[in-house]
């Protein structure tokens, strides 16, 4: 009898703990608390971003082999890449908002990012697959490249027009880490 009764109470234990868990994954964070959390993911994804695009510049112009540049942008692109990526994962893991449509909102920015990671990606793979034997041809493919991946980096870009939450712009206008 009395060990039914601890079975039964352990189980009345897993039971209740299941279910505040469950119900407390109900209410996401407060559109301060996710914008503070998207801001902190974004901050070094953009200042990796910024110095891809300065360093990109700079192998573009610079003296360098084909083999050299090769190497050096395909380095750039897949820290890009893996920046973009942990930017997404960051704002995966800050949650749905606490707004209306927090989930559409939450999807859109995670959605961008990975966009962004697969373009990188993308021109990491393609420039690490030109020959270096010639720089014209070489140097051509790299424009190439870049050109497409700056058009797929602008039609990744979030459509904001159907996510607008007043909550949600105003929090990013307040929270400090956005600023």
């Amino acid at each position: 009898m009395r060990t039914r009764r601890a079975a039964t109470a352990g189980k009345l234990t897993v039971v209740l703990a299941t279910l505040a868990l469950v119900v407390a994954g109900c209410g996401g964070p407060s559109p301060r608390a996710w914008a503070a959390s998207v801001c902190q993911a974004l901050s070094p994804w953009r200042a990796e971003i910024s110095k891809l695009t300065s360093s990109t510049q700079q192998q573009m112009t610079a003296q360098t082999t084909p083999a050299q540049a090769k190497e050096n942008l395909v380095r750039l692109f897949a820290g890009a890449e893996e920046a973009s990526e942990t930017a997404r994962r960051k704002v995966e893991e800050a949650g749905v908002p606490e707004v209306e449509r927090g989930t559409e909102v939450s999807a859109g920015f995670q959605g961008s990012l990975g966009k962004m990671r697969d373009a990188y990606g993308r021109a990491r793979t393609t420039i690490d697959g030109l020959d270096t034997a010639q720089a014209g041809p070489f140097y051509d493919g790299v424009r190439a490249a870049v050109d497409t991946l700056n058009k797929e980096y602008d039609a990744s870009a979030l459509d904001t027009s159907k996510l607008d939450s007043p909550e949600l712009k105003q929090a990013f206008d307040e929270v400090p880490e956005c600023r």
